[in-house]
């Protein structure tokens, strides 16, 4: 589905974020990319949807060669793929619901944008993704009156408004704690699954990629040096990825089966006020 060949980001300072990568990622998979700050993690990522040029290489995406794409072709290209961020995103002085709205930007006009009105499909997908994520509660509060994990998950729901066939995640759980970042992580990984979407997941947390993801990648200085399965992911391989570290000292499993809003919320209306078909308020 995603095929990188040679793919090299080279600054012009000359250092190297990323040297020759090669990685095909199959429609479906969940691979983490791991590995210490300033490996390339984020760069690789951000070159496969062009927010990064990178230097040399080829980034194809089913049968679009990416790199050969600019203006308008690029701009469709990037509707496959959600992009969902480490600090969010959002619009905090818009609503849950507008910021989620704002993953159909791709799809509608200038003018429909601006006024924020959009077909009435993608209001009725937004209110269905919202409930998907444990959202019912918060569509017409502001984006800033939310946790980090209530905002993480308003970011998962834009994305995938998208209706994308590839997700870029880049530090999905890095200002969470670890119980909300543990839900992230399997949430990302149910709708993939219930998608059938393939993502990318920039993690600094190895043992969320061991328990959440289908592959890890690590990467040191801008090489690959693992792909594999999550199992094969010994003590050895992550001192070749890290650096030296004891590795077998592992942290006491923790209880997650509560949600990380420990207060009630009552039922939303499906009616919400200003927000009606073909419109956003």
């Amino acid at each position: 589905m995603l095929t990188l060949s040679g793919v090299t980001k080279r600054y012009p300072t000359g250092d190297r974020a990323l040297t020759d990568i090669e990685l095909t990622l199959p429609k479906g998979q969940v691979m983490a990319l791991i590995g210490p700050s300033g490996a390339g993690k984020s760069t690789l990522i951000r070159c496969v949807n062009r927010l990064v040029e990178p230097t040399q290489g080829s980034i194809r995406l089913e049968e679009t060669e990416i790199t050969r794409l600019s203006g308008n072709a690029l701009r469709q290209a990037r509707r496959s793929m959600g992009m969902i961020f480490q600090e969010y995103a959002l619009v905090d002085r818009l609503t849950v619901m507008e910021n989620v709205l704002s993953g159909r930007l791709g799809y509608v006009g200038f003018w429909r944008s601006f006024l924020r009105r959009y077909p009435q499909d993608a209001v009725t997908e937004a209110f269905r993704l919202l409930e998907r994520v444990g959202l019912p509660h918060a569509i017409d509060k502001r984006a800033d009156a939310l946790s980090g994990g209530q905002r993480q998950r308003v970011g998962i729901a834009r994305a995938l408004l998208q209706s994308p066939k590839l997700l870029l995640v880049d530090e999905p759980t890095a200002s969470l704690d670890p119980k909300t970042s543990r839900q992230i992580m399997r949430l990302i990984r149910e709708l993939c699954a219930e998608r059938g979407l393939a993502a990318i997941i920039n993690i600094h947390d190895v043992t969320l990629a061991q328990q959440f993801a289908d592959r890890i990648v690590g990467l040191r200085a801008g090489e690959i040096v693992f792909d594999g399965l999550p199992s094969e992911l010994t003590s050895e391989i992550l001192t070749t990825i890290y650096g030296e570290e004891d590795w077998d000292t592992t942290p006491e499993p923790m209880d997650d089966d509560v949600s990380d809003d420990s207060i009630s919320h009552p039922p939303y209306a499906r009616e919400v006020p200003g927000l009606a078909a073909g419109g956003a308020r």
